[in-house]
């Protein structure tokens, strides 16, 4: 079994942990680079937290990865992006790939 530790945004941490109704989420990355092969389906996914707090904060396990236009993972995951609105995940999105 392997285990992947993936570097978040604490306001995508507290966000989505002040909503544990949520039976799912997505991890989404500012910029696609190709397959995601560090895990299998069902492999434990960490989240850390940006420097200077680099705590791991929680997990799940992974299911799959897609590579999908900003729109339509928010039209498929909506709050799951960790995000109150489109808006403000693409706000977010641009902030890290600069």
């Amino acid at each position: 079994m392997r285990i992947f530790v993936g570097i978040t945004d604490f306001n995508w941490y507290q966000f989505l942990s002040a909503k544990p109704e949520l039976d799912e989420l997505n991890f989404w990355q500012p910029s696609a680079s190709g397959q995601f092969r560090a895990l299998s389906s069902g492999e434990p996914f960490l989240f850390k937290l940006h420097s200077p707090k680099n705590f791991i904060v929680g997990g799940g396990f992974f299911a799959h990865y897609s590579e999908l236009p900003v729109s339509l993972a928010w039209n498929a995951f909506e709050e799951k992006n960790g995000a109150f609105s489109l808006g403000e995940m693409r706000l977010r999105i641009e902030h890290y790939k600069h």
